[in-house]
């Protein structure tokens, strides 16, 4: 008997409501195993929301996620804290506490998650820093004393701490240089090839969605439109067709033969 192929993710039937505001009705998502998805939407579409409940930080009013074929909405809390050890998450800014330096920033999921002697914790943590890139020193700097693309890869390194096989990146390329975005999508794709990741990942980024995803959810009129980007930027949905082929898009019409 041929196995069943299990999803990395995937959200059936999701409705989010505040008050009188419908943001999801009826919204699905399926992330396949070792794929880079990513997803837009404009603003007020839910992109953060749809995010947060699929990490079971938000609980919706209708609908069930899955992750890796387990059901996230009916976990109890000691079951949902050792699903979350199975996925790193960065969110826009960084998320770094100032307080802390970069190394201690990246441990703090080691210290909740692992028992190790702290001499062991300093190995584990210096691997993930050089792991995204970052030089030695940077351990000991605090994030005021970082650039912005070091920011990124800081909190890459603490999102890769327990070694995921899911990451979840909100905006991962937001407020960079073009340069420093390009290099932040080119160490996404060597990590995913390296360590065998599955990625979702919020973007508003057309140069990464171009770059890394294979393929790209839509939020429009409450729901998610999915597929291949060859054949997402040529759905005639309006707002999907000015966001792929508007004024600030011309520029990748060799990606999609416009």
């Amino acid at each position: 008997m041929a196995a069943v192929e299990v999803n990395a993710v995937e959200a059936r039937g999701i409705v989010n409501r505040f008050g009188t505001q419908l943001v999801h009705d009826q919204l699905d998502l399926t992330v396949q195993v070792g794929e880079v998805f990513g997803i837009v939407g404009g603003s007020g579409s839910g992109k953060s929301v749809l995010l947060r409940t699929v990490l079971g930080l938000h609980r919706p009013n209708a609908g069930e996620v899955r992750m890796f074929g387990t059901e996230l909405t009916h976990l109890d809390d000691r079951e949902l804290r050792a699903l979350k050890a199975g996925y790193g998450v960065t969110f826009q800014a960084g998320a770094l506490f100032s307080s802390l330096t970069v190394l201690q920033n990246v441990q703090l999921p080691m210290l909740e998650h692992l028992t190790l002697s702290p001499h062991a914790l300093d190995e584990l943590a210096h691997l993930k820093l050089r792991l995204v890139g970052l030089p030695a020193d940077a351990a000991q700097k605090y994030p005021a004393q970082l650039s912005g693309g070091m920011i990124k890869r800081a909190a890459l390194a603490r999102a890769l701490a327990l070694d995921p096989t899911l990451l979840f990146l909100d905006e991962p390329t937001a407020g960079l240089d073009p340069i420093s975005a390009a290099a932040i999508d080119e160490l996404l794709l060597r990590l995913r090839a390296e360590l065998g990741l599955t990625i979702v990942m919020i973007t508003h980024d057309l140069d990464t969605i171009f770059r890394n995803c294979f393929r790209v959810g839509v939020i429009v009129d409450r729901k998610l439109v999915s597929d291949t980007l060859d054949k997402i930027v040529d759905h005639p949905h309006p707002w999907i067709q000015s966001y792929f082929h508007g004024d600030r898009a011309r520029r990748f019409g060799v990606h999609h033969g416009t």
